[in-house]
């Protein structure tokens, strides 16, 4: 999903846990859980007050606060305040009792996490199915199985890196629970290496076990923050959510917790500093910090070191430190709700924009300002009840049952959503009309526009509906896996038409060449051709340094290396006509440091020389322009589908458009075919046309709608020389 930036969907969330102070009148647990007394000397106020800040820096930036492009860095200081309250908890309880006790830790969780969260994902599935367009049920509702059990952070992840399903992604109101995943992922693993250690010690007789501790630190720590520089530098989308490029993040807040009695005996001005510079470290993350940081890798140091800086300087510093501002009454109000407003206020916002439409600054801070009602009401009737239940603290088994519970409540609510969604969807795959699509027009040239756009078709095929419930609408080589992904320089190649036919016709290019496979195959099967096409996603073939997508300022390597393989390859075969189309306009000089539409220009052409030199003729089929959101809004306005339609003019204006015309002008060999009157046959340009839904997603044309255009992609053929016949079918 994904776009060139991580977008705000995809950086929205943190976990929230740890203490605070219990309400008057509630039960202190006993048994498996250690009895925490509300005490200064257990009440960490600079730690309350630190939640605040995270939570608050999250907040601001998802309402749209331009001025903090950094909020995000919330989840990063949250990971910290986790892994610090969780380690020192279970270190108390080894030091108190010797051992752990994984059953009471883990009913510890289940009575803190899960009722709240399941509250949150039931009430979510209860919005979406009122005021969310149906399109979106089917994949939210798998969202909210996945938070159910929290795995859902790897599902996201592998949804960042789909090329084919980004160009449909859906902003989840459940993706802020990718980091509530990650946390109890942790805390699935940790656990059990502190009872390692626990056993390591007894092994070596040794009577302290930190030190032990401090290995298995190491152990998950290391690997962790290595791995993470490496994946973010390589696929930072994917990164972003998945657990292994993140356990270091945790793991430092762990340390914290390891080292809270020597840092507890800093000298007091070396405390105070640290605070304060680990609190501006924090403001700083935020505030410098954009969408465009690779994250998490080595950036996300700032603001993990500056929250472990607070934590461990807070004993010391005393109330010359951060505390004085964090532990204020406000700090320590907002820090106790902070979980129930994490959980509200990502869901609140999602279905406003999909009920308002884009938020406005004021809008957005109104949504997340009104879901501290929630928030609140959560925490004063679910979370703290519970949390504080002595029946249920004192019996794990109790507190395993009802979080197990609350967990199967959460599953059945995504998957009546899921189920409601795809009911919805078999529905429409079961209407048959006919779909002509762009046969209906006459292919003779300069006939567009014929009129005004069509309001509405009783059918469209395919149903929208259908698109955003997974049915992609894609070529053959989707089936065939023969379209390389972003990921990936080797060569994939698939055979379509005639293998021994007289006439070898190459395809060659981004998604942007791959889309128009079914029409070549039509045309295919009436001239005996053989049809060889090798597309790779985000890679125009040139000769130029490409750019990459979701990174503009750094070289596509895995394109670049792509192109000079795919080369030698269509010299080796000397196709008859080689015909390429792509989405981008500029490429990197000689220099790789900069990106223009004349390096572009300067390397399709040089890639052309090299085919024009054995033989093969080149026609480039100009790059077709976006919709917008063409897909959602037909699903959504069917009854009035000249609300979705663009101005013609954007496709003189596309950039990628006018980089093929200049380069075109200056290799006279060349020729080059445009179908866009057979796209946009009316005054302004339609989603949906002769029942057919012309886009799959993004700029994308569906294979349903591109089928339909041979016709058209004939008689461009032929204007520039290429002998082919078409005959309709009866």
């Amino acid at each position: 999903m994904t776009s060139p930036e991580l977008t705000k969907a995809a950086r929205e969330s943190f976990p929230i846990d740890g203490p605070g102070v219990p309400p008057p009148g509630a039960a202190v647990p006993t048994g498996p859980e250690p009895r925490r007394e509300a005490t200064p000397s257990r009440f960490r106020a600079d730690v309350a007050g630190l939640r605040a800040v995270a939570v608050g820096l999250v907040l601001l930036y998802h309402a749209g606060l331009s001025s903090l492009p950094g909020g995000f860095v919330g989840v990063d200081v949250f990971f910290v305040i986790s892994g610090f309250l969780i380690t020192g908890q279970l270190v108390t309880e080894i030091e108190r009792t010797g051992r752990v006790s994984l059953i009471g830790f883990y009913a510890r969780r289940a009575k803190r996490i899960l009722p709240a969260a399941t509250v949150v994902l039931a009430a979510t599935a209860v919005a979406v199915r009122l005021f969310v367009p149906r399109g979106d049920w089917q994949v939210i509702g798998g969202d909210i199985a996945a938070a159910a059990i929290y795995v859902v952070n790897w599902r996201f992840a592998d949804r960042a890196v789909d090329y084919l399903a980004a160009d449909n992604a859906v902003t989840s109101p459940v993706q802020h629970f990718w980091s509530l995943a990650v946390e109890e992922q942790f805390y699935l693993l940790w656990p059990l290496l502190i009872v390692l250690a626990i056993v390591a010690a007894r092994k070596l007789r040794r009577g302290n076990v930190r030190p032990v501790l401090w290995i298995g630190l190491a152990v998950l720590a290391v690997p962790s923050f290595v791995w993470s520089i490496v994946e973010t530098a390589n696929s930072p989308a994917r990164a972003f959510f998945v657990s292994t490029t993140r356990l270091w993040e945790l793991a430092i807040g762990a340390a914290v917790a390891l080292l809270a009695v020597r840092a507890a005996r800093m000298p007091r001005t070396v405390a105070v500093v640290l605070g304060w510079l680990g609190l501006a470290a924090i403001v700083a993350a935020a505030l410098l910090v954009t969408a465009k940081t690779e994250w998490p890798g080595y950036a996300a140091a700032l603001p993990t070191l500056g929250a472990a800086a607070v934590i461990a300087a807070g004993a010391a510093a005393g109330s010359r430190g951060p505390v004085v501002v964090l532990g204020t009454l406000p700090f320590r109000w907002i820090g106790d709700l902070s979980y129930s407003l994490y959980l509200w206020h990502w869901p609140m916002l999602v279905v406003a924009e999909a009920y308002w439409g884009d938020l406005t600054l004021t809008r957005g801070l109104l949504v997340a300002l009104a879901s501290v009602v929630p928030a609140w009401l959560t925490f004063r009737l679910v979370e703290n009840p519970l949390r504080y239940s002595r029946k249920i603290s004192t019996s794990p088994r109790l507190a395993l049952s009802l979080g197990g519970n609350f967990t199967l409540a959460g599953i059945c609510a995504g998957l009546a959503l899921l189920l409601t969604g795809a009911w919805a969807a078999a529905a429409t795959t079961n209407r048959t009309a006919y779909a002509p699509g762009a046969a209906l027009l006459s292919t003779a040239p300069g006939t567009a526009p014929i009129g005004p756009v069509p309001e509405r078709f009783d059918v469209i095929t395919p149903d929208p509906l259908q698109i955003r419930q997974g049915f992609m609408d894609v070529p053959d080589t989707n089936r065939d896996k023969c379209f390389q992904q972003v990921d990936g320089a080797e060569v994939l190649s698939c055979t379509y038409g005639n293998p021994n036919g007289a006439t070898t016709v190459a395809l060659v290019g981004d998604s942007k060449m791959d889309q128009w496979l079914p029409a070549f195959q039509v045309l295919a099967a009436q001239n005996d051709w053989k049809i060889v096409i090798a597309a790779k996603a985000s890679c125009p073939f040139t000769s130029a340094p490409a750019i990459r997508a979701d990174d503009p300022s750094k070289p596509y390597t895995d394109c670049i290396e792509w192109n000079r393989s795919l080369l030698r390859k269509l010299v080796d075969l000397r196709p008859d006509y080689v015909v390429t189309s792509q989405g981008a306009s500029r490429a990197f000089d000689a220099s790789g440091k900069e990106a223009s539409v004349e390096a572009m220009v300067a390397g399709v052409r040089s890639s052309w020389k090299a085919l024009d030199a054995v033989g093969s003729k080149v026609i480039v089929l100009a790059n077709n322009p976006g919709p917008g959101a063409a897909v959602p809004c037909a699903d959504k306005n069917r009854k009035r589908l000249s609300a979705c339609a663009f101005d013609r003019k954007r496709h003189d204006q596309d950039p990628a458009y006018r980089m093929q015309r200049q380069a075109v002008a200056g290799a006279p060999k060349v020729k080059m075919v445009d179908l866009f009157d057979a796209i946009c046959p009316t005054d302004k340009c339609p989603v949906v046309f002769g029942n057919v839904l012309i886009y799959r997603g993004g700029s994308h044309i569906g294979a349903a709608y591109v089928k339909t255009t041979a016709p058209h992609l004939a008689r461009a053929l032929s204007d520039v020389g290429v002998p082919v016949v078409f005959a309709p079918k009866k």
